[in-house]
């Protein structure tokens, strides 16, 4: 499996929304408020051969009230 990070950026006062969409969802294995540039802070787990590219716009961005997204891409835990 393959682990990968999307930092969201929602509208104003929807948070809560995105993440209970995303947990609702059960496409994310943690999903985390944070504060700064982003509010929301999700870990997903792929299939080696999953296009992580098609993921994200096909699972996260059709999610509404979503403004933005980062993805980061990992390679080795430690």
């Amino acid at each position: 499996m393959t682990p990968f990070f999307v930092l969201i950026k929602c509208e104003l006062g929807k948070s809560y929304e995105v993440a209970n969409k995303l947990a609702d969802a059960e496409i994310a294995s943690e999903i985390y408020s944070t504060a700064g540039d982003y509010d929301l802070l999700a870990k997903f787990y792929v299939d080696a051969t999953t296009d992580i590219g098609q993921f994200v716009n096909q699972k996260i961005h059709c999610i509404a009230n979503i403004q933005d997204t980062k993805t980061i891409l990992t390679f080795k835990a430690f």
